[in-house]
């Protein structure tokens, strides 16, 4: 299991205003930072790799408005078994995610176990009670840019086991209450956290050379700022 560390406040609508005002340290949301700017243009090549900073990651995301139209869930096909090991993605991020080690038995059925939900803190001894999810949730990667990729690469994008950040074990309950909602609507109950979840956020949405919407760049701006601006090497899905 990864150990991620936890987190800072959920934005209520008193706090939806100071969105407007950028962090002195920040760079503009529309001016990428020098320091990835060519991983968020047009020159990416897959299976770069990218070191920067949660800060700088957040300053070269490319703002674009954001588009559901022909969304449909089925665009994405996922929870394949790619390896062939009888295990679905789903399978493999509940066993990777185990604080305990579940049994593996027949057609990859998990038994015993114990998982910690990190969106919530609530403890789960029972695999049915945890959701696999995508950090960034498929509807806001489709809104984000995926409606133009092609199916194969959407398939890649929901079945991303090769970036731990991107597919997460959480229980169902809070996975309902983030549906697909980006960083300016919703952010986990766990105050302690919120900023794994951001930084988890902004490597997803740069491997994969998503766009962010103005709000939601100014959210991801305003509620790093309490952060560490921690280095992060990121590996370039496309």
């Amino acid at each position: 299991m990864r150990v991620r560390p936890v987190l800072a406040a959920v934005l209520s609508a008193a706090a939806a205003a100071a969105l407007l005002a950028v962090p002195a340290h920040a760079a503009s949301a529309t001016e990428p930072a020098s320091a990835i700017s060519a991983a968020a243009g047009q020159h990416r090549t897959v299976g770069e790799q990218v070191t920067t900073t949660l800060w700088e990651a957040i300053a070269a995301l490319p703002v674009a408005e954001e588009s559901r139209e022909g969304y449909e869930r089925t665009e994405f096909r996922h929870w394949i078994d790619a390896d062939k090991n009888g295990c679905n993605t789903r399978a493999e991020v509940l066993i990777a995610e185990a604080a305990s080690a579940p049994f593996v038995g027949a057609k990859c059925s998990l038994s015993g176990g114990v998982w910690v939900s990190p969106y919530d803190d609530v403890v789960a001894q029972d695999a049915k009670a945890l959701d696999a999810v995508h950090v960034v949730p498929l509807a806001e990667a489709w809104d984000s840019g995926a409606s133009a990729w092609s199916a194969e690469k959407r398939q890649d994008y929901a079945n991303d086991l090769d970036e731990p950040r991107a597919l997460i074990a959480v229980s169902a309950k809070s996975n309902r209450s983030k549906a697909d909602k980006d960083v300016a609507q919703w952010l986990p109950p766990a105050e302690g956290y919120r900023c794994t979840y951001l930084t988890d956020w902004t490597v997803v949405e740069t491997r994969w050379g998503l766009t962010v919407d103005q709000v939601e760049a100014q959210a991801l701006h305003c509620l790093a700022a309490d952060c560490p601006d921690e280095e992060l090497t990121v590996t370039l899905a496309r």
